[in-house]
């Protein structure tokens, strides 16, 4: 079951590109957008990812860090940052924990794939708890962007 606004966020820590632990802790005292997405270098997941970049002195200007989360290794996530000139962190969910924990997987995803992060979108205040949440069924969709603004600006 997805997470609701008011829940406390399950913490993690996850490899990021850069192979070094991230954990939800390492965030507090500022708000945290964090973005799951099925797959690295697929269309839709791209577009999310590009949308939270071209926007991303809105999110530091309001104390607001974003991170971005997906089943990929951190070596796939690495290329894909470096492509797209990603600022924020991508974290690898490789184990599948955490996207489990927020509610955010696809047991049986597209082409018979398995154990998938479905798109979902949150936003965590700075005591760690859950001020916005979206976990969208169908992964051709995109979270709502400006639903999460309002909530950072809050």
């Amino acid at each position: 079951m997805a997470l609701q606004v008011g829940d406390n966020a399950p913490d993690f820590k996850l490899l990021s590109t850069d192979l070094k632990d991230v954990s939800l802790s390492d965030y507090k005292g500022k708000k945290l957008v964090v973005h799951f997405f099925p797959l690295a270098f697929t269309g839709v997941c791209t577009a999310q990812l590009c949308t939270m970049r071209d926007s991303f002195g809105f999110y530091q200007g309001m104390n607001a860090d974003v991170v971005g989360i997906s089943v990929d290794s951190p070596f796939t996530l690495a290329k894909f940052k470096e492509e797209q000139a990603y600022q924020f962190p991508l974290l690898s969910d490789f184990n599948k924990e955490t996207s489990q924990a927020y509610g955010s997987f696809y047991e049986d995803f597209v082409l018979n794939l398995k154990g998938v992060a479905k798109r979902a979108a949150f936003v965590i205040d700075e005591e760690g708890k859950i001020i916005h949440s979206e976990v969208l069924e169908d992964a051709g969709n995109m979270p709502d962007f400006d639903a999460i603004k309002k909530v950072v600006e809050a």
